[in-house]
């Protein structure tokens, strides 16, 4: 009796045990088995006609074939047709079996769209899977131009970024503004100015991709020079876009002398029809009596020294030669 009820108690928990393990089974196999209907389980997927945002921009900025480029053109499967072949100033490459093809302004993959479209239709191939490979673009390197501590041409491979060039080319230099205009070897016509920014935000955004055959120029900021009886004599840098007005620039020249006739400064100005002069109120100005003067780049201020009787007689040429010399000699 004790036997029967225990083998009956045995077949009892495997029962139970079966029926668990038909409960759970299902959650776990459809992820690694297929469905009774013989259909496999759904699988997440992504929409591969929809590029990514890395993707866009990556295509977007593909460097594209031009005049000098030394091209490698081959066909999978057919090593008679792999060949290398300078690309003519034109912009025209003559290929196996299709002759001169017209590859100017096309980056290398819309190259090999054209190259199995043209072989198909000749009756070449069937369906040839093409290949294009840049192995020399005619300019290696970035030029870096303009207020740059070492302006020259930088060789680089692939893309590199904005400020990773300006660091070859040592920085800015002291007189250098906060425009940077970019020309795109593929579009010369249209060179993009950016903005340079002690912003971290805005500064990240100026920060972009740059390529071989691209030209990079600092724009140099705009200079005032003070002369005189000034503590010291100098050229000014203003930055692109920022206004400076007199008595900035005669602070940045660390003020006037005691010595100074302040009544008979005056402002030289640059104009289509060369410079002239205007009297300047710095004593006014100074005193808050008369308002102060927006200055324009390659202004020249000029303060005479009252201790001498010449002060006043000083000439024009003699100013503007005074602020030749700074330019001369650079920033102080």
């Amino acid at each position: 009796m004790r036997q029967s009820e225990t083998i009956r108690g045995l077949g009892l928990a495997l029962v139970l045990l079966a029926c668990f393990t038909l409960a759970t089974a299902p959650e776990s196999w459809s992820q690694s088995t297929p469905s009774s209907t013989g259909m496999a389980p759904p699988v997440a997927t992504t929409d591969s006609s929809a590029p990514s945002g890395e993707t866009a921009t990556a295509s977007a900025s593909e460097l594209t074939i031009g005049g000098g480029d030394l091209l490698k053109v081959s066909v999978f499967g057919a090593t008679e047709s792999d060949q290398e072949v300078r690309v003519d100033q034109t912009g025209n490459a003559s290929l196996n079996f299709i002759g001169s093809v017209h590859l100017g302004g096309l980056t290398t993959s819309e190259a090999q769209t054209l190259i199995a479209k043209k072989l198909e239709d000749g009756g070449f191939y069937n369906h040839p899977q093409v290949s294009v490979f840049a192995k020399e673009y005619a300019t290696q390197g970035i030029s870096v131009l303009g207020e740059v501590q070492k302006p020259g041409v930088y060789p680089v491979l692939g893309s590199r970024r904005l400020f990773d060039v300006l660091a070859m080319a040592g920085g800015t230099s002291q007189k250098a503004g906060r425009i940077v205009s970019v020309t795109r070897r593929d579009h010369p016509e249209a060179p993009r100015s950016l903005i340079l920014s002690n912003d971290a935000a805005e500064s990240a955004k100026s920060n972009i991709e740059v390529f071989a055959g691209d030209t990079i120029t600092v724009s140099r900021a705009g200079v005032v020079y003070v002369v005189g009886d000034v503590k010291r004599p100098s050229g000014v840098a203003m930055d692109n876009g920022t206004d400076m007005t007199v008595l900035q620039a005669i602070a940045v020249a660390e003020g006037t002398n005691p010595t100074a006739a302040l009544n008979k400064a005056k402002l030289i100005r640059k104009t289509p029809n060369g410079p002239k002069e205007m009297p300047l109120p710095l004593k006014d100005m100074l005193s808050s009596k008369a308002p102060d003067v927006r200055l324009q780049a390659e202004d020249i201020i000029f303060v005479p020294n009252s201790a001498t009787k010449t002060a006043t007689r000083r000439t024009l040429e003699a100013i503007l030669q005074s602020a030749t010399g700074l330019a001369v000699y650079g920033l102080h």
